[in-house]
């Protein structure tokens, strides 16, 4: 699976964006999709995810509520909806997929990642 991560760019602190990660290859559907990120000078962090059948959703505590995971299997697409983004989202965002079924959180379970899409939230 290759991954393309786009819809990056620079929002003022309140507004919204959405990332979409293209995937090309055969086994997307079987997949489950992952969003991190990566501040400078941070660790890569766990931001969303979502299962490959159901479209189990789960996401971490500073985004819940504002960020929305979804994916069409259609067109091999995940997307990232940010809504009330804050100056602490500004970083790289990278897609990642796994064939896993558990611990969605951990970066080191998938086995496809994007390049990254930089966003810059304003104060």
């Amino acid at each position: 699976v290759q991954l393309q991560a786009s819809g990056g760019g620079l929002v003022q602190a309140g507004g919204s964006l959405r990332l979409s990660c293209a995937a090309s290859g055969r086994t997307f559907s079987s997949a489950a999709m992952g969003w991190f990120r990566q501040a400078p000078g941070e660790e890569r962090e766990f931001v969303a995810a979502i299962t490959r059948s159901t479209g189990r959703t789960y996401y971490a505590d500073s985004v819940k509520g504002r960020f929305t995971i979804s994916r069409d299997n259609a067109k091999s697409t995940v997307y990232l909806q940010m809504n009330s983004l804050i100056p602490e989202d500004t970083a790289v965002y990278y897609c990642a997929a796994t064939h896993y079924s558990y611990n969605f959180d951990q970066a080191n379970i998938y086995n496809y990642w994007g390049q990254g899409t930089l966003v810059t939230v304003s104060s």
